[in-house]
């Protein structure tokens, strides 16, 4: 790996702030763009463990990202009723250039979350923050990126989860 320029740092940059936007508009069939074909999100339990020997808290192929995406736009999916909003913060961005020119990227994430309603039912009004640790191999794709593989690990890994039916 070595030390990108400024412009290739700054393109990366722009890529992850994206991604953050389009996840906090629920702009979800868009971001499932933001992947090659063969791309994967994977959410380990256990730091860096092995998705097809552990469990973790998700992993996703594009089949499994693209039913996510589906049943929480076009399904009752009754743990986002109503919707969650959120505002992503992505800071602490690192970026490396592979020799293979590929990019690693590394990244904090910070996300609040809030559902709106009723607020007789459990978890609504109350905004909650999930941080997280998220790398990102990424591709070069024309004139942007797509992400061949992002891994987040969340600060609570170890802890239970509560309700996380939103794309972090």
């Amino acid at each position: 790996m070595t030390h990108p320029t400024e412009t290739l740092t700054h393109s990366v940059e722009q890529f992850l702030y994206r991604e953050a936007r389009l996840l906090d508009e629920r702009a979800l069939e868009e971001w499932l763009t933001l992947f090659t074909p063969d791309g994967i999100y994977f959410m380990p339990m256990f730091g860096s463990s092995d998705p097809v020997r552990e469990p973790s808290v998700l992993f996703d192929t594009a089949g499994t990202r693209a039913q996510r995406v589906y049943q929480l736009l076009h399904t009752p999916h009754y743990a986002q009723i109503p919707a969650s909003r959120t505002l992503h913060q992505v800071t602490n961005i690192e970026v490396w250039q592979n020799a293979d020119e590929t990019v690693a990227a590394y990244a904090v994430t910070v996300v609040h979350e809030v559902r709106p309603g009723d607020p007789g039912q459990v978890s609504i009004g109350q905004v909650r923050t999930i941080e997280g640790r998220a790398r990102y191999d990424l591709v070069r794709a024309s004139d942007s990126w797509l992400i061949a593989k992002k891994t987040v690990e969340l600060l609570t890994h170890d802890l239970p989860v509560r309700n996380l039916s939103f794309i972090f």
